[in-house]
């Protein structure tokens, strides 16, 4: 039936795209398809994708040859409505008998479903019509190279292209361009006016990108505009803009030389019906106002309505009493009294307030001073337009899981803005999920029978709060925070049934644009399991391993019931047996060890964790804005924890527990270093194709109170983000074949390279290679296959590759990736290559975004 099924859709789909294939169905008589352009520079084939897209018409999209958009675009009916009306034209009787079935109003309305016009308004929206070969456009491109060519130098490139028929109603196009001699600067000379002005030209005239010799580029002169415009702006020349910049540039008779005149004249503007001229003026600040509350009555407070504040030279004006502390809004403020007038300061101002998180995006303005007899200075203000003290947030999610059948979730949340009058952010947030599970106990009997629950609260300080000043280490331009957390999360009936307590203490800076540093003085987490008997119910893998072997030696009837081990009773007394050395249990000496290995990993997973942890992060990025393609991403971590724990419990002189590990609180505290680096970089392709690149590598290392890393803090490999072949946590570690249900280990090695590219509209489209791993070092696994000794070891790098689709919502990217296991490491067969890339052994991943 299957195979049947399989053929039918087959030949449905062969006779779409056939009938689909006649890719000049719509090219009227008398036209031609673009099927092809071609650019010759100086007879020279150019292939350059940043030549190419200046052509105004391109060949219609195609993916690996196949036009698809042009294909439905064909296949749509453009005049469906027509055709529909036509159908009842030619056939009265048959509208007739129809009205009468239905109704009048909705056989006209049929004409409008998605079976007569739906489907046709879709084929059209989401195909592509046929590109035609017209004049217009093509001379529109051939102008564009040779404006491309004249702006990087050619000054006497000339263009032509010519049209040829390649097929009935389809043609190409080739342009050629003769581009002659490039012309390169000569002299630069310079010429402004305002004295001032040309001082501080020549204080930075090295940095000049018009330099002698070079070849001439547009995109030179006009970032050096940019470049002295903003110089000047940054020191104090307030009414500069780039428009006062011109340039003379002499090419006659200069053998291909250009020698070029850089003028900048007094300042000049209009005063009444006639235009002033006068020297450019060095601007002071002389007054700073902060509106803290503009906005609430839609307009800018009088000197009459407002109450006025004056702190350290800075004037906060309000309506009624002031509702801040005025350092912590001055604080946030970097245009002062008496400092020249500078860009860069109303940005990084803008930048502070913003991120205070308490007022709207700010508006700054300046105006100049009309008590100044001079008229070199200005006043500043600074418009601020507070956002509503509480903000409340609530959300309802309807989910389904391997723990869950079915499973209620919702949270809510509320925000209190200036809690303590300094600009500080309080968030509580609490959360909650009830699910029904057939799979667990329910004497009950009733539906909802697991749930988990969570509080969590988040305070902020826009600045370090420390017990001595940090000013000089991290100064206020560097935007710090300080964030005080603590949290609380309890299960039932899922796992464990955990209760996870977390507090930390971070400090967040911004070192430069696009760095951000993070400090973590403490990050505390209390992992208590509550239901440990339930280890085996979690941990199907390790049951059923410890089960087979329990009937091949024969245990104990006792520890049975309905042929399988009793939980909890008769896989500990088992275990027990085993390990002890019971003389009725004769088990191999790998058998044994496999069962000590379940059982230490039971151990280590049932045990509570005590982590009390330091670590720092940096991170830079080049990335501007979401829509820039062509960045790299550098991160990396460092993570210290049990040190300060160790310090306590030696200065306690407490004795050591029977592990001869210390406790706090009758907990032994996890002691590791942990360090990670990840760098990820993006090429933009150009016509929606990217290629982005990971890589990531991380170790953590036990040692003093601790010989294994917490589950928490260990690494895992296989997921939707991680390499998509395998499922989360069952690659690895090294070439064991993942007997367990939650693999992990301390080290991993990921690398990852995606090729992205557009299907059509919002429909994207990815090929991916996924390599990396997981091993033990430097801890208590013993096993060969799991642990990293070295070069060698790398010869257990997985790799899986695949395919994936994704939409993007704009707000959103939803997507599908097909994982298939390209080498595994793992299979004993002999065989580690394409043994199992095929798609019943092919794993798919449903994510959100892109993993990287």
């Amino acid at each position: 039936m299957r195979n049947t099924v399989t053929k039918i859709s087959l030949f449905i789909l062969t006779g779409i795209m056939i009938s689909a294939c006649d890719a000049v169905k719509r090219v009227p008589m008398g036209k031609k398809l673009l099927t092809d352009t071609e650019i010759f520079v100086n007879d020279q084939k150019e292939k350059s994708e940043n030549i190419s897209n200046l052509l105004y018409q391109k060949p219609n999209s195609s993916i690996l040859g196949y036009k698809l958009r042009l294909n439905l675009y064909n296949l749509a009916k453009l005049d469906h409505d027509s055709v529909y009306k036509a159908k009842f034209a030619n056939d009265p009787e048959k509208y007739r008998r129809k009205s009468k079935w239905l109704s009048a109003k909705q056989v006209n309305r049929l004409g409008e479903s998605f079976y007569y016009a739906g489907i046709h308004d879709f084929l059209r929206d989401t195909g592509e019509p046929p590109v035609i070969i017209d004049k217009k456009s093509t001379d529109k491109s051939s102008t564009r190279l040779r404006s491309w060519y004249f702006n990087n130098g050619y000054f006497k490139t000339t263009t032509r292209y010519e049209t040829d028929s390649v097929a009935a109603k389809k043609g190409k196009i080739r342009y050629y361009v003769t581009t002659g001699n490039p012309y390169f600067i000569d002299t630069v000379k310079v010429s402004i006016k305002t004295p001032v002005l040309d001082s501080m030209y020549n204080l930075r005239k090295e940095n000049s990108l018009i330099k002698t010799g070079k070849q001439y580029k547009t995109i030179d002169f006009n970032d050096e505009r940019t470049r002295i415009t903003t110089q000047f702006r940054n020191n104090g020349v307030y009414n500069f803009q780039q428009n006062f910049i011109t340039y003379d540039i002499d090419t006659l008779n200069t053998n291909y030389k250009a020698n070029v005149d850089l003028k900048i004249n007094d300042f000049s503007y209009r005063e009444g019906d006639s235009t002033k001229t006068e020297p450019f003026k060095i601007y002071k600040i002389s007054e700073v106002n902060i509106y803290t509350d503009y906005g609430v009555n839609n307009s800018k407070s009088t000197a009459n309505d407002t109450i006025k504040t004056v702190y350290n030279n800075f004037n906060l004006l309000s309506t009624s009493k002031l509702k801040y502390r005025p350092k912590a809004i001055t604080d946030a403020v970097f245009i002062n009294k008496g400092n020249l007038f500078a860009d860069f300061r109303t940005t990084l101002t803008t930048r502070y307030l913003s991120n205070l998180k308490i007022f709207n995006y700010p508006t700054i303005q300046y105006e100049v001073n009309k008590k100044d007899t001079l008229g070199n200075s200005l006043i500043a203000n600074i418009f601020l337009t507070p956002r509503k003290k509480y903000s409340f947030g609530y959300s309802l999610d309807f989910t389904h899981s391997n723990i869950q059948d079915f499973g209620i979730g919702g949270s809510t949340s509320l925000s209190i803005r200036n809690i303590f009058n300094g600009a500080e952010t309080f968030e509580i947030a609490a959360r909650g999920n009830i699910g029904s599970s057939k799979d667990l106990a329910n004497p009950d009997d009733n539906f909802f029978n697991v749930s988990e629950y969570g509080l969590d609260m988040k305070l902020n300080f826009p600045r370090i709060f420390m017990f001595f000043n940090t000013e000089r280490i991290i100064p206020k331009s560097m935007i710090p925070s300080t964030t005080i957390s603590l949290g609380f999360a309890k299960q039932q009936n899922i796992g464990l049934d955990k209760e996870n307590f977390t507090g930390a203490m971070t400090y967040n800076w911004n070192p430069k644009r696009n760095n951000n540093a993070r400090f973590d003085l403490f990050n505390i987490q209390y992992v208590k399991n509550i239901n440990v008997g339930n280890y085996f119910k979690v941990y199907n893998s390790s049951y059923k391993r410890l089960n087979n072997l329990a009937h091949i030696y024969n245990a104990n009837p006792a520890y049975f019931e309905n042929g399988n081990l009793i939980i909890d009773q008769g896989t500990n007394a088992f275990i027990t047996d085993v390990l002890s050395g019971n003389p009725a249990i004769a088990a191999s000496e790998e058998d044994r060890k496999t069962i000590s290995s379940i059982s230490e990993r039971r151990e280590r997973l049932s045990e509570n964790n005590l982590i009390f942890a330091s670590s720092f992060t940096f991170s830079k990025t080049t990335k501007f804005d979401i829509k820039d393609e062509g960045f790299y991403a550098f991160k990396t971590k460092i993570e210290s924890a049990g040190n300060f724990l160790s310090l306590i419990a030696a200065a306690s002189k407490q004795l050591k527990n029977q592990n001869g590990n210390n406790t706090i609180f009758e907990v032994e505290y996890s002691q590791y270093l942990k360090g990670e680096i990840e760098y990820i970089k993006h090429w933009d392709l150009n016509r929606k194709k990217i290629l982005a690149f990971r890589s990531f590598l991380g170790l953590a290392v036990p040692y003093g109170n601790s010989n294994s890393i917490p589950f928490s803090r260990s690494y895992f490999a296989g997921g939707s983000n991680d390499n998509r072949a395998w499922q989360a946590y069952s690659l690895g570690p090294g070439s064991v074949a993942s007997i367990n249900d939650f693999n992990e280990a301390n080290l991993k090695i990921a690398v990852s390279t995606e090729f992205r590219f557009n299907f059509f509209g919002q429909f994207n489209g990815a090929l991916f290679a996924d390599a990396g791993n997981i091993w033990n070092v430097l801890d208590n696994i013993e096993d060969d296959k799991a642990v990293f000794s070295g070069i060698k070891s790398l010869e257990d790098t997985a790799l899986g590759t695949g395919f994936g689709f994704r939409y993007d919502f704009n707000f959103f990217v939803v997507r599908l990736d097909l994982g298939f296991k390209t080498y595994n490491p793992a299979d004993e067969s002999g065989k580690k290559w394409f043994r199992d890339y095929n798609f019943a052994n092919s794993v798919l991943n449903i994510g959100i975004n892109y993993p990287f």
